[in-house]
């Protein structure tokens, strides 16, 4: 276990949801959500301490661009200091609802993916729907992207009628268990993505 993660969960345990980073098993689940056969946008909320961010970055294609939005600072500074040497990764101490003004400020138009693992049923229901919208608005128009979520509960379903097809699996094999879903922006469906080598 990530020392700087725990101690993080223990001072703010709704900011940070879990008491320990995401099992391996997990981390590849959500991995196999992606399609990494060309360079792609992708964003992350709430990295935590960088578990799904490592696995992507060993997938992701040169000429990618992954910003990680960690609320946290202190995580975000631990992530700083992981990433320096990776020229894809950018990040930003910041809250998840700034994707757009953060997108629009790179010059960059909409993005492929957007991954996150933040707590959404905490939120009030008006801003869960607001920020759902908001990162609909911020995805390619093509089949390939997706929202996808890693969540202790389903009831983000319940709130996401702006994306008209979803995919999802229950992983127990992690503490807590975990659905992993993507919502696509699309209805029109691609063929699956190559399995990320291990």
């Amino acid at each position: 276990m990530s020392a700087i993660f725990f101690k993080r969960f223990l001072q703010k345990p709704f900011q940070v949801a879990s008491i320990v980073p995401s099992s391996k098993v997990l981390i590849s689940r959500v991995c196999r959500r992606f399609d990494f056969s060309e360079p792609r946008v992708i964003a992350e909320f709430g990295p935590g301490e960088g578990c799904h961010t490592r696995e992507i970055l060993r997938h992701l294609a040169p000429g990618s661009h992954m910003i990680l939005f960690e609320l946290d600072p202190e995580l975000a500074e631990h992530l700083r200091e992981q990433f320096a040497g990776d020229d894809r990764v950018e990040v930003l101490n910041a809250d998840a609802a700034t994707l757009p003004k953060e997108l629009q400020a790179r010059g960059i138009d909409h993005c492929d993916y957007v991954v996150s693992g933040i707590p959404f049923s905490i939120l009030e229901a008006g801003k869960k729907r607001q920020l759902l919208q908001s990162i609909h608005d911020s995805l390619k128009d093509e089949p390939h992207a997706a929202f996808v979520i890693y969540q202790v509960t389903a009831e983000l379903r319940a709130h996401s009628r702006m994306f008209p097809r979803q995919k999802s699996e229950y992983c127990l094999q992690n503490i807590p268990p975990m659905f992993v879903i993507s919502f696509f922006k699309t209805a029109s469906s691609v063929a699956e993505p190559a399995p990320a080598a291990a």
